[in-house]
């Protein structure tokens, strides 16, 4: 019998899923589901924490010991654990879903991994509603800033609604100003791409124009922010998903970068706006920190330590 021992053992429940595996041209990826999963799991292992994972019968043996129930909230319904439970992240996609969930009894924390999302639950799950953010390991993104780069402006194309309206009205206009500037990019489409050819790409870029509608955290361009590179993103402020008149009447303040500051770059919302703030952005390329912002705000440490607090105070 395995003695679990308090700030140390992390019992984490995790059921896996037909899409957790994606294929790409290349070679299999993982989806953002799993990807959670295995970066909680990373970070807490690599700062010392003991990971114990699907050990129904260990969980069973100490039914007083917290556990962590990560993914989709498929299980839930039928969950058999008596344990006090955190869940999350990635449970639902709004709390009018199940707005009864936190007050199963054993369901004392629910994590978002950002604040426009923690604003839209916590109306329903109110204090139990908690931040957390997956870690961004800076040993696996390395420093790329002093590279040879061959790419002024690497365009991640994020843009998921109604493409055939934005991508006339943002990408295009975008290339077209900065072949008017004379500067060279690259433009990489989501979904299709793997970690070895994004890390490739990182390291031959100078900055990134990080085009999506909006993040609930935004791992890939955390990413390239780890990777020194700093970015100026698209922020146009709304959750523009489809789905979201079935949950309010009203549009839901939404961001496409929930971390961010000064030190990772510029953000612009209208494309009126993109010609003055890429001046101001690439003139000061050279002084942003984007590590330095992820290293103090999004590290694996940063992650693993958050964690434990929430799980060892149940």
């Amino acid at each position: 019998m395995i003695n679990l021992e308090r700030g140390k053992d992390i019992l984490l429940f995790y059921e896996k899923h037909k899409w957790d595996y994606v294929e790409t041209y290349s070679k299999r990826s993982i989806s953002g589901f799993y990807a959670w999963y295995t970066l909680l799991v990373h970070a807490l292992r690599e700062n010392g924490y003991r990971v114990h994972e699907n050990d129904y019968k260990l969980a069973l043996a100490n039914p007083t010991y917290p556990i962590g129930i990560v993914g989709t909230p498929n299980c839930i319904p039928k969950w058999p654990l008596p344990n006090p439970a955190i869940l999350g992240p990635s449970m639902y996609d709004n709390p009018s879903q199940n707005p009864h969930l936190m007050k199963d009894p054993r369901f004392k924390y629910y994590l978002l991994t950002c604040n426009w999302l923690k604003d839209v639950f916590e109306k329903v799950y109110g204090n139990t509603c908690v931040l957390w953010y997956a870690g961004i390991s800076t040993d696996e993104w390395g420093d790329t800033k002093n590279n040879q780069k061959s790419i002024d402006v690497l365009i991640y194309d994020k843009v998921r609604w109604e493409r055939e309206k934005t991508v006339p009205l943002f990408l295009d206009p975008i290339k077209a100003y900065l072949d008017k500037k004379g500067l060279s990019y690259f433009v990489l489409p989501y979904g299709n791409i793997t970690h070895e050819v994004y890390k490739d790409l990182l390291g031959k870029s100078k900055s990134m124009v990080f085009l999506c509608e909006h993040e609930t955290q935004g791992i890939a361009y955390q990413e390239a922010l780890a990777s020194n590179v700093p970015i100026i993103a698209w922020d146009h402020g709304w959750w523009t998903d489809p789905v979201w008149p079935a949950f309010s009447e009203n549009p839901i303040p939404a961001t496409s970068v929930p971390n961010f500051s000064k030190e990772c770059g510029e953000k612009f919302k209208m494309i009126s706006d993109f010609p003055e703030i890429f001046e101001r952005f690439w003139t000061n390329l050279d002084s942003y920190e984007p590590r330095a912002y992820i290293e103090k705000e999004v590290s694996f440490k940063v992650s693993a330590d958050l964690y434990a607090k929430y799980y060892f105070s149940i």
